[in-house]
């Protein structure tokens, strides 16, 4: 599953004060208008976040930009960001043994 499908996965369904919006497609090869579009909410490059009031002339803009955008609550970002960062922890190192078996442990059959 791609991010982009990931992300549309988990569409927010609660309301929330504060929106997070990502740019997930590209902006080569959009109208005009949806460019700037996405100027206005800042939006200039792919799988950058922004955070914006969740207020009708925002949510007007995310109607005509919402193929090309994410929209997450402040729950659901957080969310991703520590999914994210438990993604990209340090872990164990993997210890691999070169050495023969020795022949106490094959002893008698």
């Amino acid at each position: 599953m791609n991010a982009f499908k990931a992300y549309k996965a988990s569409v927010p369904i609660a309301w929330s004060p504060n929106i997070y919006i990502t740019l997930v497609r590209g902006i080569p090869g959009t109208r005009r208008l949806h460019r700037r579009t996405l100027e206005a909410l800042r939006l200039r490059k792919c799988n950058r976040t922004v955070m914006r009031w969740n207020t009708p002339t925002v949510r007007g803009m995310l109607q005509q930009v919402k193929r090309l955008v994410v929209i997450e609550t402040e729950e659901m970002f957080k969310a991703r960001k520590q999914k994210e960062e438990a993604h990209r922890a340090l872990r164990p190192p993997l210890i691999i043994s070169h050495q023969p078996p020795s022949s106490s442990a094959t002893g008698s059959l």
